[in-house]
């Protein structure tokens, strides 16, 4: 006779490698508690057989069995995800009339999508905040129904949530759904969720934001709430903490208070570089030329508008479309702002019969793209329309390909650590879903991108089905001085656009054969780079880099002519200097160009002038001492030195020794 398979023994096998044996089906709450009281408090869900499942599902048959606790990161995506139910919950009770669209867990939080109608303001925000705190206190059960669809619709349409019904159309093949009650309120969710709100306490709603439905700009406009939850307390207050830190380095604030751009409706998405910031952006430009240049790659410049034939075989009208900006002639030629500067460079390679002898050939060009982004996605530096990018194509045979590759991977590594960037992850990106070119191009692309990371014993998470859509990609994210992330530069292997553009070289045996093609990019966009930059340093950008190096201050007008002849005599020199002459005392003086982030302020008095020195001093407050006009000028020409110069340090080091200073490792930015 068979046993009805309800009544078999289940057995359970722990992370350990223990076992334990339930004469009944047991739920993942029920075996946290055969181990023990402490684990069963704590019991979030499980993760059985590798996916997760809520504390209160069943195991109808032997598994592998990890309980997930709030020490678990899954953990702490659960407690997200559960708050933004229990948002939710708070907003309905308070604004009963809103709609309820998407509510998902983002990194280091969770934010809910929400259709009313009027803006929420911070006072709202606040009160919802409070109102989830109450039902936090209540500690009431988090219930979990599977639920067939069409009684679903039915709640779902009774309740007035248009949104949720729109969700449910784009699952059709779903029979049935869970549905998580949060008392009165119904939340429709994959889960897992929390058991009961005690485990949600630590959070904290962040900010308001503009959203689309479906992330599209031609949709109807949501109202996005943003929040985020953790573990225990001491983790929040950590991030609340680095999330003030944030604030206080946000480079829209220090661009404005240090003078150095500015954006205007009239210009959406495009920069209007101060003399101060343009410094900036010059400098960065010169630093990238110089390592190019002695790492044999040559400049070059192409066309910002082109014809839409070349935008066809290239791929990007097809795949890029609604990112260009594009307009017609008389004659109805259609033209396109160029969002990428490949198509250029291969018509610069294609002008003039190539040679395996010429290559490789490398590329730079600090070209300016334009890229359609919605008004909402905007961000300062971070995102913009118009931007430049530190652009560079390769060209080389297969057999180069691999040596080509890791070249650009120790440029890329070397730069970032010259920029004071050390922890850099890098993200492999596979054949995404929509691609060109065949199954073995790519893998001999995507082999290519893991032989150098191997050969280099450099480690790389795998981002699978995000590269282009013309080869695969490496991605360098740079982590800053608060611990966020930054993805910047690019490596692309490409061996399509070559045959689809028909580039060849001839080889050494007379026959003609396709090149491969890398895109390369360090910086990104420049923009975004010196918008990473002022956040990275707070504003302190290194003295080679800072817009104004040092400011000559006299203590009284009398002074003022014998500061204005230093600051013309450094300039000369090739130092950015400026005098500040306002009738001001010098201890507000000092205090404003240190707010200014200038890296040296050389104070002129009488003694100075009867002396022909400067008594310099550092923006963070040390004073160097007095110093002649001469070992002045040579002191900052060397700490103010780009770090690609040649013998920078050492020369740096003598000179200090020379005046009897510390090291110089305290005091070069």
């Amino acid at each position: 006779m068979t046993v009805p398979r309800s009544v078999q023994p289940v057995v359970v096998t722990l992370p350990d490698g223990s076992q334990r044996t339930f004469d009944h089906p047991p739920s993942i709450a029920d075996v946290a508690a055969s181990i023990g009281p402490g684990l069963a408090q704590n019991t979030l869900a499980g993760k059985v057989d590798g996916v997760l499942h809520d504390a209160c599902d069943v195991l109808e048959h032997d598994a592998h069995l990890q309980i997930i606790t709030p020490r678990d990161q899954e953990g702490v995506e659960i407690i997200r995800h559960s708050c933004a139910h229990l948002l939710g919950h708070a907003l309905k009770q308070l604004f009963p009339s809103a709609r309820m669209v998407i509510g998902p867990v983002i990194e280091d939080g969770f934010y809910y999508d929400v259709a009313f109608e009027r803006p929420f303001t911070p006072d709202d925000m606040a009160q919802i905040e409070q109102r989830m705190r109450e039902l936090i206190a209540t500690h009431y059960q988090v219930i979990k129904r599977v639920t067939p669809r069409d009684e679903v619709v039915e709640l779902f349409r009774e309740r007035g949530e248009d949104y949720k019904l729109r969700l449910i159309d784009d699952m059709p093949s779903e029979t049935c759904m869970g549905l998580y009650f949060h008392q009165e309120y119904v939340d429709m969710c994959r889960g897992p969720h929390v058991p009961n709100t005690r485990f949600l306490k630590h959070f904290k709603l962040t900010r308001l934001s503009g959203a689309y439905w479906r992330g599209d700009s031609r949709n109807e406009q949501l109202q996005r709430i943003y929040g985020t939850a953790w573990a225990d307390k001491k983790q929040l207050d950590a991030y609340l903490l680095r999330l003030e830190e944030a604030e206080k380095r946000d480079h829209r604030k220090l661009g404005r208070q240090l003078d150095l751009f500015h954006f205007h409706e009239d210009a959406p998405g495009a920069v209007f570089w101060h003399p101060r910031g343009w410094a900036v952006f010059r400098q960065l430009i010169s630093y990238m030329r110089r390592r190019q240049q002695q790492a044999g790659y040559t400049e070059v410049n192409t066309p910002d508008v082109m014809d839409r034939s070349l935008w066809e075989i290239s791929g990007h009208w097809h795949n890029y479309r609604d990112h260009m900006f594009t307009s017609e002639t008389e004659d109805g030629r259609a033209l396109a702002l160029k969002p990428m500067n490949c198509p250029g460079s291969v018509l610069l390679y294609r002008h003039g019969l190539k040679s395996y002898r010429d290559l490789p050939i490398r590329m730079g060009e600090f070209g300016k793209v334009h890229r359609y982004e919605p008004s909402g996605a905007l961000h300062g530096l971070l995102r913009v329309r118009h931007f430049t990018q530190d652009d560079a194509h390769i060209y080389c045979t297969p057999q180069q390909m691999d040596e080509e590759c890791r070249a650009v991977v120790a440029l890329v590594l070397d730069i970032y650590r010259e920029f004071g960037f050390d922890d850099v992850r890098i993200k492999l990106s596979t054949r995404p879903d929509n691609r060109m070119g065949s199954e073995a191009t790519w893998d001999r692309l995507e082999g290519a991108l893991v032989q150098a990371l191997d050969a280099m014993q450099l480690s790389y998470d795998l981002n699978p089905g995000e590269g282009a859509f013309y080869g695969p990609k490496l991605e360098f994210v740079l982590r800053d001085a608060i611990g966020r992330d930054w993805q910047c530069g690019t490596l692309q292997v490409d061996m399509n656009l070559p045959e689809r553009f028909g580039i060849e070289y001839v080889d050494e045996d007379g026959s003609r054969q396709r090149p491969v093609m890398l895109h390369r990019a360090l910086f990104g966009s420049l923009e975004r780079f010196i918008g990473i930059l002022l956040e990275h340093h707070a504003g302190k950008l290194p003295a080679w880099l800072a817009p104004v190096q040092a400011v000559v201050l006299p203590i009284t007008d009398a002074h003022g002519s014998y500061a204005s002849d230093v600051a013309a005599w450094l300039r000369a020199a090739g130092l950015r200097v400026e005098v500040d002459l306002r009738n001001e005392k010098i201890g507000y003086k000092i205090r404003e160009q240190t707010l200014q982030r200038i890296p040296f302020l050389l104070v002129a008095g009488a003694r100075e002038c009867a002396e022909g020195t400067v008594a310099v001093r550092d923006r963070d407050g040390e004073d160097l001492g007095s110093m002649p006009l001469a070992d002045a000028l040579a002191y900052l020409q060397q700490a103010a030195s780009a770090p690609d110069a040649p013998l920078s340090r050492a020369a740096n080091a003598s000179v200090r020794e020379r005046l009897g200073l510390q090291s110089t490792a305290n005091h070069r930015e």
